[in-house]
């Protein structure tokens, strides 16, 4: 997933598996362009976050190209662009940052819900580069979230990639970016399930759904071949957009990353 071959400075070229859906997955190319942004960084820098736009729909039976501008180095943080583009143009822009490790003062006033551990849910998954544990509505118990369309599961990789990487900041980097790939799992489900008709069987046949946005802040190191639960909720849904925040914890209740990202949710049988 992460082994882009070099086409000259600041040039990479990746591709990646084809999906049941036949498009390409709108995480595995933020995941990318964190990846190829990483190659132009000095050692001893960390990714701390990533914002990305999607601009068209990938093609899966091509490779993508990620170009990386340099925008800035600094003494503690560096500023990466990269374009990832197809035969048809551009189909990505993401802005990432990394940093300088430092210490400071640390505090968590987000807590993880209540809920029962992965290991007595119910698995699925639609890669086998990861695993997958909803937790049933009814489980989560927990009232302190604002928003609707509450979504939430446990997450691990489990990509042998990721065992074989070893310790040190490549590792870590290499950690990050399939982070960035398993946050875009769960945001549609979110808006989807916030929407007045996300319960009717037939807005789920008519209804048509895209990615518009995605960013992740890392706030601790992360190891994503264990569990860990994604918390996410729409905070509100208008002009087909719906806004979905999410929470990443580690099993023992560390808050270790934040997800946003907005979507498209257009009803079809509007347009009838």
């Amino acid at each position: 997933m992460f082994e882009l071959s070099s086409h000259g400075p600041d040039v990479h070229v990746g591709s990646g598996p084809q999906y049941p859906w036949g498009g390409l997955y709108g995480g595995q190319i933020v995941a990318q362009a964190l990846r190829a942004a990483s190659f132009s960084v000095d050692d001893g820098v960390l990714p701390h976050s990533i914002r990305a736009y999607f601009i068209r729909r990938g093609d899966a039976t091509e490779p993508v190209r990620y170009e990386v501008d340099r925008i800035r180095n600094g003494r503690s943080f560096a500023t990466r662009r990269v374009v990832a583009r197809q035969a048809i143009g551009a189909i990505l822009n993401a802005e990432s940052s990394f940093q300088r490790p430092e210490d400071s003062t640390e505090i968590q006033t987000v807590a993880m819900p209540e809920v029962p551990p992965a290991d007595v849910l119910e698995r699925d998954s639609w890669s086998p580069s990861f695993e997958r544990a909803d937790v049933p509505g009814d489980r989560l118990i927990d009232s302190t979230r604002d928003g609707a369309g509450r979504r939430a599961a446990w997450l691990r990789v489990t990509d042998p990639g990721v065992t074989a990487a070893g310790s040190g900041d490549d590792a870590q980097i290499l950690h990050r970016c399939w982070l960035s790939f398993l946050s875009d799992d769960l945001p549609t489900d979110s808006v989807v399930g916030a929407h007045p008709d996300g319960d009717d069987p037939e807005f789920h046949e008519h209804r048509f759904t895209a990615s518009l946005d995605h960013t992740v802040w890392f706030h601790r190191p992360i190891d994503v071949s264990q569990w860990h639960l994604h918390d996410f909720t729409c905070l509100h849904l208008v002009g087909g957009r719906g806004l979905t925040v999410g929470h990443v914890f580690t099993a023992d209740g560390v808050h270790a990353a934040t997800v946003a990202q907005e979507v498209l949710v257009r009803d079809q049988r509007d347009k009838k």
